[in-house]
């Protein structure tokens, strides 16, 4: 085989590689129509107390009923706020324990935080979510929810998860911000637990640049959560409100940001369907490289297909790997690396890690209520911090060809023989 383009030969692939992003790649005329519509109703506030079901917002929220299966569904203007609207339709607050993947969008963590409830970390598996060995081990009286972080593309085993939940009394909240659209056994994701939050932000599989929808087939979390998002005040007047009213925030999702999302809705099957063909073209072709380790669930249903996931024999060899496929033309990186920041891994949270708030009085873990003593450290999770520190990830998206594939396949395939 040719010498390794490290070290001079020639390179696997020369053209550039896709990009990034998938909703966002495929506006088109269909979004534009959508906006110019909003700008000509005038109408760009979703709650002028006449014509609710002409609003943008509702119509969305319908798309994610119809999406998911689920009685209700509030839009609102990002996936950080929709996971704080959930926690908060759940009744999660002080002094209650909420369990997370270390392998998350430091969202989460910061929506755990935002509800003054206190953060407990547990490892993911090599499917690069929540273990559910890890999770029946973290869980005390004082836990009130689980977040199923659905990541990468890639939705939790959630029958596990959902057994543990229910024998110990628990919540959960489905976070599905990074696989919008994936099912699980047949059942949508967001649909299955006690309520599911997905994001409309730019990386994401369908996009509004920002913007989020919570789900759930409990009116009370429904209720709580549309009184949270619209600070306090009832939006949905029409109907009885069964529940006492109590201050929230402002995280009302503007007509703009849904017109342009239902734009994108329209694609999302096609997108997903695009990206799962290649992504089980790659895995049918590392499936046999030596040295390369892949999850049984990569390829599956489970997976979306937004990138391509593998490990190799140690961190060392996969930094020499990383650098060697730069090389080859296939962009990629290393998840975890100690001295490179990347906020979905738990030890670059210094916040938590810390236990810092931004008034400097260490809330919630000292407020008074909660009766725990939990202390974090960045080497706490050492079996998510081994796998990502041996993870190679190449990002894909709906363009990614056959030729593109074939052309990791072969990259990967020419530095394994030399590498490892």
């Amino acid at each position: 085989m040719d010498a390794l383009a490290i070290n001079g030969g020639p390179k696997v692939r020369q053209a550039p590689w896709v990009s990034e992003f998938q909703g966002v790649e495929a506006i088109g005329q269909e979004e534009k129509d959508r906006i110019l519509n909003v700008l000509n109703k005038k109408r760009i506030f979703r709650y002028l107390g006449r014509g609710y079901e002409e609003s943008e917002a509702y119509q969305l929220e319908q798309e994610y009923k119809e999406l998911t299966g689920c009685g209700y569904a509030l839009a609102v203007n990002s996936g950080t706020s929709a996971l704080i609207s959930a926690l908060v339709g759940l009744g999660v607050g002080p002094g209650d324990e909420v369990i997370l993947p270390a392998f998350a969008w430091v969202a989460t963590v910061s929506a755990i935080l935002e509800v003054n409830a206190v953060p407990v970390l547990c490892e993911m598996d090599a499917s690069l979510t929540l273990d559910p060995v890890d999770l029946e081990r973290k869980i005390t009286q004082r836990t009130k929810a689980v977040i199923a972080v659905h990541m990468r593309g890639i939705s939790c085993d959630m029958d596990p998860i959902l057994a543990i939940a229910n024998r110990h009394g628990i919540a959960v909240l489905e976070d599905a911000a990074q696989s919008n659209g994936g099912s699980y056994k047949g059942r949508s994701l967001g649909s299955m637990g006690s309520a599911g939050c997905f994001s409309l932000q730019q990386y994401k599989i369908v996009t509004s640049g920002e913007g989020g929808v919570v789900v759930t087939n409990d009116e009370t979390v429904w209720q709580r959560a549309a009184l949270y998002h619209d600070c306090g005040r009832n939006p949905f007047n029409y109907d009885e409100l069964k529940i006492a009213t109590f201050a929230g925030q402002n995280y009302r999702i503007t007509e703009l940001q849904a017109a342009l999302c239902l734009g994108q809705m329209e694609r999302m099957q096609e997108i997903i369907s695009a990206m799962r063909v290649q992504k089980q073209r790659i895995v049918a072709g590392l499936a046999n490289v030596p040295g390369i380790t892949m999850s049984s669930v990569f390829g599956s249903e489970r997976d979306l297909g937004v990138s391509a996931v593998f490990t190799l024999p140690s961190s060392e060899k996969a930094m020499e790997v990383q650098q060697a496929l730069e090389a080859e033309g296939i962009p990629c990186g290393v998840i975890y690396r100690p001295d490179a920041q990347n906020l979905h891994i738990y030890s670059f949270w210094d916040f938590l890690m810390d236990k810092r708030d931004a008034w400097g009085k260490g809330h919630p873990w000292s407020s008074g209520v909660y009766t725990g003593d939990i202390e974090y450290n960045r080497d706490m999770c050492p079996q998510t911090l081994d796998i990502l520190g041996r993870a190679i990830q190449v990002r894909l998206n709906q363009y990614v060809k056959d030729q593109d594939s074939d052309d990791l396949v072969a990259a990967v395939t020419k530095v394994a023989s030399h590498i490892l």
